[in-house]
């Protein structure tokens, strides 16, 4: 008796959750998505352009340099110098020092 009550109850719980994920199925996903763009637009906007994009200027910033050192090093070592990794760091650098003009425009 106690395990058909314990099956039971299992049953009652399992079709309750399933019943409330087919009534969320029902409604607009979209809009809800949408309104919650719109709500913290400003604020997502404000912590990317004051948080996000600095941080990655200030990391590239670095590695930027660094790997200019290490390339100036290797060139004294080896008599050639290896334009490829800083020229892609300083591309990535103009371009997270630059997106906030434009980020949000494409967004």
């Amino acid at each position: 008796m106690k395990k058909a009550i314990k099956i039971t109850a299992v049953v009652i719980v399992i079709m309750a959750v399933f019943g409330f994920i087919g009534v969320a199925a029902s409604t607009n996903v979209s809009d809800a998505v949408e309104s919650t763009w719109t709500a913290a637009r400003t604020q997502i906007e404000a912590v990317v352009d004051n948080v996000v994009f600095p941080v990655l200027t200030l990391i590239l910033a670095v590695l930027f340099f660094v790997k200019l050192g290490t390339a100036y090093f290797d060139y004294r070592k080896q008599g050639q110098f290896e334009f490829v990794a800083p020229a892609i760091l300083f591309f990535c650098l103009v371009f997270t020092i630059t997106a906030p003009l434009y980020i949000w425009t494409i967004i």
